[in-house]
């Protein structure tokens, strides 16, 4: 790898000189990653399920599949043990950084890739049974969390929030092989979608796609030239609230950052002792679904500990952090989308 005329092991660098590099003069690839046998591993599914179709992957932004085109792009930071440690230093989290999520959003994708690849979409059926693809993508999406005429793969109901995506989510249940969809969907409306799906590659799978990838994918690793810390700054803001560590000023103003006599606690104790009191009174206030607000709640668990937190075990305090999740809520069932996948 160089960047320039000198070649640079940036494996050696601190964490400051390495975000201070361009994506595009990493060098990444694919071959003899950790994604390799992965991609491998859902290839040979695809394979068991009778798809003759094997989607092409490419290191990118984030996860997707770029409109219309059967191809996977997959976060670059996937792609090295220590781009991993720096996105999670970065973004607290690390989208499909283990084996099982990486698997799960891979599958999801070849379902996008499968879509396109043949067209699917503009089947009658397919319209039946999952809507209108042309149906405009938004910044949110509401969800009914006991529904079943989805199937629930990716979190926050992920397959309600359009029928491209309920298709690939519905793919993603079919093709994994330790799901037992039959069993696991049965008396559910969603089984149709499964059959449907089933049925569909027993007829076409074994021929070859309609389209084909283009040769110059967007939003590629190996043409961005951001430095990684423009990069993580863009992407914090672009995540706006849906950044893991977005509430974070508000939690130290809440709670405490060192205990204080006796009383005090782990904040995230004090959240998990008081939540059911916490959800209640916020939900009474703003008409917000508590099966929200719990998620709100498990969040602030999360980063409380990650911050070390500490709180008086008053009602104060109690009083304190219903007013925080009640200036947040909103009064409906909508999340975020965390682009496009």
């Amino acid at each position: 790898m160089s960047t320039g005329k000198h070649p640079i092991d940036w494996e050696s660098l601190s964490d400051e000189e390495l975000l201070q590099l361009r994506i595009k003069d990493l060098g990444l690839q694919i071959d003899e990653s950790p994604l390799e046998p992965l991609i491998k591993r859902v290839y040979a599914e695809l394979e068991d399920h009778g798809l003759f179709f094997r989607p092409s992957c490419y290191l990118a932004d984030e996860w997707l599949c770029p409109d219309k085109e059967p191809i996977i792009g997959i976060p670059f930071c996937l792609a090295h043990r220590r781009l991993k440690q720096i996105e999670f230093d970065m973004m607290y989290e690390v989208e499909g950084g283990d084996e099982k999520s990486c698997m799960k959003l891979l599958r999801h994708e070849c379902g996008h890739a499968f879509n396109y690849a043949y067209r699917l979409f503009s089947r009658t059926r397919w319209r039946e049974l999952f809507g209108s693809f042309s149906e405009r993508y938004s910044d949110s999406y509401s969800y009914q969390p006991y529904s079943r005429r989805y199937v629930v793969h990716l979190d926050n109901h992920y397959a309600q929030s359009h029928p491209d995506e309920d298709f690939a989510e519905t793919f993603a249940v079919w093709l994994n092989p330790g799901n037992s969809w039959k069993q696991k969907y049965k008396g559910w409306p969603a089984i149709k979608k499964l059959n449907y799906i089933d049925s569909l590659v027993s007829r076409i799978g074994w021929q070859p796609p309609l389209v084909d990838a283009g040769n110059d994918p967007p939003w590629s690793a190996q043409r961005m030239r951001s430095t990684l810390a423009a990069y993580y700054e863009r992407k914090r803001k672009n995540l706006g609230s849906d950044f893991p560590g977005f509430y974070d000023d508000s939690l130290k103003e809440v709670f405490l950052m060192y205990p204080k006599g006796r009383k005090s606690i782990k904040a995230s104790k004090l959240l998990r002792e008081h939540r059911k009191q916490i959800v209640d009174n916020v939900a009474r206030w703003t008409g917000h679904r508590k099966y929200d607000l719990y998620q709100l709640v498990h969040r602030f668990i999360i980063r409380s500990n990650a911050l070390d937190l500490y709180a008086r075990a008053d009602i104060d305090t109690i009083v304190a952090v219903v007013s925080l999740m009640t200036a947040i809520a909103g009064g409906t069932n909508r999340v975020a989308i965390r682009g496009r996948l």
